[in-house]
């Protein structure tokens, strides 16, 4: 792993803002330092793990039992789901969410923006193991640009002969004080499908807040969301792109004894608010077709 540190570092390591080392696990993390925040993002699965503005409680959530093991994904951060998303929709013994967060990512470039903001690209591409459970090709690029703001952008591509369909997110955990007193604004008045038990389709009524399993698929919206946290006293805003689907999410207690990989009790202090691409619209790609998802998340102004 030396060698490959040492490589990463001297090709695309900037001292003082960015850095490749070992991280959990001893998957290859990049640290990266602006004069606005921190993050760190693992090259297993693209994955965004931590993001902090400098004197803030950290934004990104990540559980303290995540498995950090090639070949499995990573709990919390911002998981790229890719290229579906949940289940598969015809080969229900395919593993959730696609494969994406499960492979090893190549480090593109890096770069570094006139305030200090720092970018880095990761690029993942077909490959045997991935026209094993999808015989298509494709590249996929993520470019994180850390500073005043998180912004992930996820750049899907055709690179085959034939077209392809796919689901996809950008699978953001958030951390709140206490999700009791947190809630989800600016869904109001939202269709969305509740698939916790039977899925049923129901009509948002002010924010969302939570007191049980809470797993809504808020359909047709390209709004941006604020989440409140009351305990923590700050307000996190959720802004989208080449999203029609915002997916909330907590497992609450029982879920949460159920996975393996998430402590029984860390529910109380997570929320996923993501940026969706769903069945209801799913995108097709031609050959060539390229689509770009992206989040961009702040601390609201002035709170």
């Amino acid at each position: 792993m030396s060698n490959t540190l040492h490589d990463l570092n001297r090709e695309h390591g900037k001292p003082g803002q960015i850095e490749f080392k070992p991280g959990p696990g001893g998957l290859t993390v990049a640290e990266i330092a602006t004069p606005q925040a921190t993050a760190t993002v693992a090259l297993l699965g693209g994955h965004v793990m931590s993001y902090q503005p400098h004197g803030q409680a950290p934004v990104l959530w990540m559980s303290r039992q995540s498995w950090f093991e090639l070949g499995r994904p990573i709990r919390g951060g911002i998981p790229v789901c890719w290229p579906w998303f949940g289940s598969h929709r015809t080969d229900p013994s395919k593993p959730g969410h696609g494969f994406a967060r499960r492979c090893l990512w190549e480090v593109v470039d890096t770069g570094v923006q006139p305030d200090g903001a720092v970018t880095l690209r990761l690029g993942l591409s077909d490959s045997a193991v991935t026209l094993a459970e999808w015989p298509h090709a494709f590249r996929l690029e993520i470019a994180v640009t850390v500073g005043s703001v998180l912004d992930v952008a996820l750049y899907m591509r055709n690179t085959g002969t034939v077209a392809f369909t796919c689901t996809a997110a950008l699978h953001n955990y958030f951390t709140v004080g206490d999700i009791a007193q947190a809630a989800v604004h600016g869904l109001d008045g939202c269709t969305y499908m509740d698939t916790v038990g039977e899925w049923r389709k129901c009509v948002q009524a002010g924010p969302v807040r939570f007191s049980a399993e809470t797993d809504g698929v808020y359909l047709d919206t390209t709004a941006e969301t604020v989440i409140e946290d009351a305990s923590l006293g700050r307000h996190i805003r959720v802004g989208k792109r080449g999203s029609r689907s915002t997916v909330v999410w907590n497992p609450w207690i029982a879920k949460a004894k159920r996975m393996p990989d998430f402590g029984d009790d860390e529910y109380q202090t997570m929320v996923c608010v993501e940026a969706a691409i769903t069945d209801a619209n799913a995108v097709t790609l031609q050959p060539g077709g390229e689509h770009v998802l992206g989040t961009v998340i702040s601390r609201a102004a002035g709170k």
